[in-house]
This record gives C-alpha cells, structure tokens and sequence, in this order.
C-alpha cells in the first residue's frame, strides 16, 4: 500500500510579523490587517512517503494537537478532495516551533503539506490554486505558500514581496500558550487604526496592535517582553506570545542569548526574504 517516499525533509519555516495593524473587523467577523511578514531559518520537517490506499495518516505526535485538528492532516484531506486524487500518505513531523508562540508554525506545516504533495502526488495545482486552497484552512497559510517576505493586507492573504534587511533575531519563547481567537475578540483590541503605506512601515512606523491586549492577557508574554526591552528594542510577533529583537549581526543576537537563555527559553534565527520551502519545491 505505500509508495515512493519524498527522502529529504521538507522544511516548514517560522515566520515574524514585523508590523500589525488592526484597520477594522469584517462583516464575516474576520478582522482588516495591514502586516509586514518575513522568514526566519528556524524550521519544522515534515516527511512524505506516498501511500496507494487513499489513507491520509500522520504517523508522529504533537504535543497537544490531536491529528483530526492538525492544519496537515486537513491540508492533505482538502488537497485530495478538491483534485479528487486516490492516493494518500504517511506524514512524518519534527516540531521544533512552538505552538501558539505566533510564528505561524501551525500554518507553515500546512503550507508544506500542500507543495508536497503536489509533487508527490502529481496534482499538477498551479501555485496559485494552491494559495486559494491554503486560504481555506487559514489566513497565514497563503504567505509559505507563496514562500516570500511580504507586506500583507485583507486577512493577511493580500501579498506584495518586499526586500527586507535579513537581521539576526533573539526570540524569547514564554511558556504559554496564546489564543490568537482570543486576542481578536478581546474588547480591548484597537480594531481602528489608520492605514499606512510600506513607505512608513520602512521609515519605522512597526507598531502591533496586538501588544496590549497580549500583555494583559498573558503575564508570561509582558514579562518577556518588559525583560527583552531592558537588552534591545522588544516587539511581539502576531498575536503572540514569541517576542523578539532584531540585531544586526550575529555576535549581538549571540550575546543577547546569553543573557536570557537562564530565564527563558530562546532561540536565535536568521530573518531570510527567500523561503526554504521553495528551494526545496525547485530540487
């Protein structure tokens, strides 16, 4: 029953939302954004081995994800239905970004799932096709699909690539775990920022909307946040709770480290504007 096995891991990258601004809330009751996204080389790796009985399983555990509710299972499921594929697959995942730490790592897995499958199964989407599949399974996905660093508008999924400069980032990881759905309908949440242009985003007009909402709600992500800012300047990423600073070489990010590894869990990761999903769709 099973098949030819994609033998190299497919990565799955974290993301950074290095702006997010709230514009308004939607008459479906999804909310208007204008947020800057870029990636980090900081993976999960998934792997693939087609199988030639239709069954779609994932074949490892996550923490806390049971796998009718994983973004990957419902990937490889919506993928199969809409192209009316007979094939399935045995999916193997490496977790190594948190989940709920607003790095997007739910929806990169998915994203990851879609453009290999394609391949392994020969569905033959268009990258296109597969940026309206992601769609359906969440507003993050289209962005690793596309596999660009870009500013983002509607839900997140209206794309323009940007050139941003690649920095090294400390990110602090609070033991955690933030409700994105929570966070959007706080009544606190600023839902009525004025637009701006990527021209002032690039001047340095980087504010998310989310931060007070975080901070109140999750104590874990204000003490982050209030003992990053002490060594550099502290940003959240989405609605959290990951917090993180940018440096502008490695030997900074390195000492930065240093001082919180200690206190918090932490990492350090290169921004990248090239996603290394898409290197690895062109081998």
């Amino acid at each position: 029953m099973q098949g030819t096995v994609a033998d190299a891991a497919w990565p799955a990258p974290a993301k950074l939302n290095l702006m997010l601004r709230v514009l308004g809330r939607r008459p479906d009751g999804y909310h208007r954004l204008q947020t800057v996204f870029q990636f980090i080389d900081r993976v999960d790796r998934l792997f693939f081995e087609r199988r030639t009985d239709g069954l779609v399983r994932r074949v490892s555990h996550v923490p806390g994800v049971p796998p009718e509710a994983d973004l990957v299972v419902r990937a490889a499921a919506l993928l199969k239905q809409r192209t009316r594929c007979p094939l399935g697959a045995d999916i193997r995942i490496h977790k190594h970004l948190p989940v709920g730490g607003g790095l997007g790592g739910g929806s990169s897995d998915a994203a990851t799932t879609l453009v290999a499958l394609n391949r392994l199964w020969g569905t033959g989407l268009s990258e296109g096709e597969l940026i309206r599949l992601g769609l359906a399974l969440g507003a993050d996905v289209p962005v690793f699909v596309r596999g660009l660093a870009a500013w983002g508008e509607g839900v997140g999924e209206d794309l323009i690539p940007l050139e941003l400069p690649e920095s090294w980032y400390l990110v602090l990881i609070p033991p955690c775990h933030v409700s994105t759905a929570a966070v959007f309908s706080d009544p606190d949440l600023t839902r009525n920022s004025l637009p701006i242009t990527i021209t002032d985003f690039l001047a340095g007009d980087d504010r998310n909307d989310c931060v007070p909402v975080a901070r109140g709600r999750y104590q874990p992500v204000a003490e982050a946040l209030d003992w990053l800012a002490g060594v550099a300047r502290a940003r959240l990423t989405g609605t959290g709770g990951c917090v993180f600073a940018a440096f502008p070489a490695a030997a900074e990010a390195r000492a930065a480290y240093q001082r919180a590894q200690p206190r918090f869990d932490c990492f350090i990761a290169r921004g990248v504007n090239r996603s290394p999903l898409l290197e690895r769709a062109s081998s």
